[in-house]
C-alpha cells in the first residue's frame, strides 16, 4: 500500500492545496483544479469546516484523492480520520502522529527540513516526506543536495513552490509538489474566475509531467519500500 500511493503520486506529480473560507468555496476551487487535471487534492486544516470540506470532496470528486493538511495537533489527526481523508500532510515531524495515521492505514506524509528530520520521519513509518519551506532554503539546489545521501527517501517540496520552480524541484529529484496560490491566484478567487484556474492548472500539469532528459522514475530499489 505504501509502495502503490508513492507511484502514484509519482505519477500525478502535483498535489493542490486547498486553503478555503467555506465549504461552497473549498468546492468550487477543487472542482477547478480537478477538470484541469489534478487529482490529488490537500484541505488545510486552516480552513473554515476543513472536516465538511473533506466529506464534501469525497462525495463530489470520487475521482479524486482528498487529503488533509496542516495537521499540527492530535485532535486535528483524529479528526481527518474520521473525515476518511485518504493522505495525511503535517508541518512538522511527531513520531506519534505518524504512527497514529500508519496504525489507521493512512498515508503520513510529515514536514521536515533537515537531513536528521527527514530520517527521523522516514523511520517513524512516512509515506514520503513534506521539505518545507523549500523555497526558503535553496529549492531545488537544497532537494539535489539531499537526494546524494537520503535518495532512498521520497519528497514532496510545498512552500513558495510556482509555475516557474515546480519543474526545477520535479529534475531535483522529488517525487511532486505541493501547489497553493500558484494554482489559486488571489484576483482569480475573487473574481471567481474558475475556468482561468482550471487553465492554469492543466498548464502547470503539463509542464511537471513533461519527459526529461534525466528521468527520475521510481525504480524498485530507489524506494526503499517493501512489497505490501
Amino acid at each position: 500500500m505504501k509502495r502503490d500511493w508513492v507511484e502514484g503520486v509519482a505519477q500525478e506529480r502535483a498535489i493542490a492545496v486547498v486553503r478555503a473560507t467555506d465549504v461552497a468555496l473549498g468546492l468550487a476551487m477543487a472542482s477547478a483544479v480537478a477538470a484541469g487535471g489534478f487529482r490529488l487534492i490537500e484541505v488545510t486544516w486552516t480552513s473554515q469546516d476543513p472536516v465538511g470540506l473533506v466529506i464534501a470532496l469525497r462525495h463530489h470528486l470520487p475521482h479524486c484523492q482528498i487529503g488533509a493538511g496542516t495537521l499540527c495537533t492530535p485532535t486535528a489527526v483524529a479528526e481527518a480520520i474520521a473525515a476518511e481523508a485518504q493522505f495525511c500532510f503535517m508541518p512538522h515531524t511527531t513520531v506519534r502522529l505518524i504512527r497514529v495515521l500508519t496504525e489507521a492505514g493512512i498515508p503520513a506524509i510529515p514536514g521536515a527540513l533537515t537531513p536528521t528530520e527527514i530520517i527521523t520521519a522516514w523511520q517513524a513509518g512516512a509515506s514520503a516526506v513534506k521539505v518545507f519551506p523549500i523555497q526558503a532554503v535553496g529549492g531545488a539546489a537544497y532537494v539535489r543536495h539531499l537526494r546524494g545521501p537520503l535518495g532512498h527517501i521520497p519528497l514532496i517540496p510545498t512552500g513558495g513552490v510556482s509555475l516557474e520552480n515546480g519543474r526545477s524541484l520535479i529534475e531535483a529529484g522529488a517525487i511532486a509538489v505541493g501547489l497553493s496560490t500558484a494554482l489559486f491566484p488571489p484576483a482569480a478567487i475573487a473574481t471567481q474566475d474558475w475556468a482561468a484556474i482550471t487553465r492554469r492548472a492543466a498548464q502547470i500539469l503539463d509542464i511537471l509531467r513533461s519527459p526529461a532528459p534525466d528521468s527520475h522514475a521510481l525504480p524498485d530499489h530507489d524506494l526503499g519500500l517493501p512489497d505490501v
